[in-house]
Order: C-alpha cells, then structure tokens, then sequence
C-alpha cells in the first residue's frame, strides 16, 4: 500500500478518530466525577473501548448493506444519509431510543426516564432487559427478511455458498416465499416460550414483518418513476427510509447488550455513538472506494452474517447469548468471504481493482 493511498484511506476516519478523543475524554471524566478515584475513571474508559469495539464488529454487516444501498442513491440522498442519518445512529437509537424504552415501559415522562438513567442505573438496567424479548422479536423479524430478501432473488446470479444459494434462486419465483420461512421460524420460537411471552414474542414479529412490508411498499411506490427528476428524488426517500429502518435494526441488539456491561445510559451512549461513527465511515469509504464491486463475495458475507444475527436475537428471546459471540461471529463470516473474494480474483486473473 502506498502512502498516498494509505493516508486517503485514513482520511476517511478523521471524524471517528476526533469522536474517539472527545468521547473517551468524556468517559474518563464521567468515571471520577461518579467515583473520584482514578481507577474509576480508568474503568469507565475501558468500557467505552469495549463498547466501541463490539458496536464495530457487530455493525460492519450494516456498513456493507448500506454501501450496497447508497451506492445507487442521488448523491444528495447519499449525503443527506451520511448526516442525518448519523446524527439518528448516535442520538436517536444510542440515547432517544433507551429513554422510550423506560418512558413506556415505566409510564414515565422522558425527563423522569433521565433522572431514573442517572440516579437508579439498576433499576434502569432491570427496564430495559425487561423489555428484551418484544425487541428481540421486532428486530430479529426485520433482519430476517432483510437477509432472505437478498437470498431468493431470481436475478442474483453470483453465488458464494452454492448448495445455499442455488437452492434459493430456485426458488425465489415463488411469492411470498422469504415470509412464508420467516413467518415458520416465528411460530417454532413461539412455541418454546410461556404462553404470556408468546403473546408478546409473536406481536412484537409481527409488527417487525409489517414494517419490513410498508418499508418496501414505500420504497416501491416512491421509486416507480425514477427516470423523472421529481420522482428521483422519492426514490433517494424510498431507499432513505428503508436505511434509517434497518439501521434501527441493527442498533436493537447492541443497545440492549451494552447494559450486560455497564448500567449506565451515558457511559453506553460514549461507547456505542464511537462505534457507530467508524461504522459511518467505513460505509462512506466503501461507497467511494467501490469495495464492494472488487470484492464479489463480501456482500453476500454481510447478509449471511445478517441472517445469523436475526437468528441469535430470537434465540435471545430463550436464552443469553454473549454480545462477544454475536460481534465476532459476523466479522468472522465478512472475514471469510474477504478471503473468498480475493482468492477468486487471483483464481481468475483479477486484482481488486479489476474485480467489477
């Protein structure tokens, strides 16, 4: 790698690198002002690390997807993404969405659900776990349906896990199919909780699966005519919309996991929101650096490693699962199908660069 590449790839975390420094220059004083020793403040800023780390592996997945969907977005939609969309991953889902959580569950007002974060963190921590399951549900519905809707796609002529994906293609011409098997999965899980717990598991999936629909519905109507400048401009709303949802997703599991760590809502928020800005980053360098066209097989690593993540969260719904697990699992299967791509490429005479 030259210098001048590698200084460029740099550049595109400039913004993380100053988050990084603001946000754990933050922690560490949040860590003596809660218990005025240095140790305290070491510990606070070691669990903003770990954070960071484990929102980067669990989310590179969602980088992936989102390059794949901003690449063929107007360049005012790609950028509106990049900025709004940020500021929804770092403030909406990070510290609004925890605070909802409380306010709901505890029918409290948010500026309550605040006081309660910062004076009772347990009793704040014993919420949001409380309400793991319908979330679990919700999301792990939504992702499914992501990573299946990649999957059965007649036109999807590249294939990385062949007996898997031919199979698929197969028969993808079958409407309906990718609900049908989610809508299966749902009811199995079902079934192996209490009879309370089911109510809520199979309202909270199904409210995942509709969503899911009205997001492509939306998505399909604003896009029907994008060769007119007007209805352009919808389909980057479309494709916006469809983003913020499954950024939302994404973010479910990691917000819930992160009081495994600490019960405290802004020491989490530090911690997630650096993450959440190197995944950020990392998107817009894919976008930019068309990572995804030179390596063949690593979109299909990301839904694959979306596909896992859905089924770890309606298994959380049974029992708990290590955040550690679930962060490495999906950055070992992007990892292997990094390897793939580059192996094909030297298998067919291609370097990165030619791989398109």
């Amino acid at each position: 790698m030259t210098t001048a590449s590698h200084s460029s790839t740099l550049g595109y975390f400039r913004w993380a690198f100053l988050v990084t420094v603001i946000g754990l220059g933050l922690g560490l004083c949040l860590g003596f002002a809660s218990e005025h020793t240095v140790a305290g403040a070491m510990k606070v800023f070691f669990i903003c690390c770990v954070l960071a780390v484990l929102e980067i592996s669990m989310s590179f997945d969602n980088a992936i997807v989102n390059a794949n969907k901003l690449k063929n977005m107007a360049p005012e939609w790609q950028q509106r993404f990049l900025t709004w969309g940020i500021l929804n991953a770092v403030f909406g889902m990070r510290i609004v969405f925890p605070v909802l959580i409380v306010v709901i569950a505890a029918n409290i007002g948010p500026w309550q659900a605040l006081v309660l974060a910062a004076s009772q963190p347990e009793a704040y921590a014993e919420i949001m776990h409380d309400a793991h399951l319908p979330i679990a549900a919700f999301g792990g519905t939504f992702l499914m349906l992501v990573a299946l809707n990649f999957f059965f796609d007649h036109e999807k002529d590249i294939h990385w896990v062949d007996a898997v994906e031919d199979w698929a293609s197969r028969y993808s011409s079958i409407r309906g199919i990718e609900i049908a098997v989610v809508l299966v999965i749902m009811l199995l899980f079902s079934r192996l909780l209490s009879p309370e717990e089911s109510i809520l598991f199979i309202t909270a999936a199904i409210w995942g699966l509709l969503i899911f629909l009205l997001v492509e519905v939306l998505g399909g109507m604003l896009d029907k005519n994008e060769e007119a400048m007007a209805a352009a401009a919808k389909g980057g709303l479309g494709a916006f919309l469809y983003l913020e949802v499954l950024d939302a997703s994404f973010s479910f599991d990691g917000v819930i996991g992160a009081f495994a760590l600490s019960q405290n809502l802004f020491v989490i928020a530090i911690g997630l929101g650096i993450g959440a800005m190197y995944v950020r980053s990392m998107t817009i360098m894919l976008v930019e650096k068309g990572t995804l066209a030179q390596y063949r097989y690593l979109e299909h690593g990301a839904f694959y490693a979306i596909l896992i993540l859905s089924v770890i969260m309606y298994v959380q719904t049974l029992t708990h699962i290590p955040e550690v697990i679930t962060g490495l699992g999906g950055a070992g299967l992007i990892g292997v199908s990094l390897w793939s791509s580059i192996r094909w490429n030297r298998q067919n005479g291609h370097s990165g660069a030619e791989a398109a």
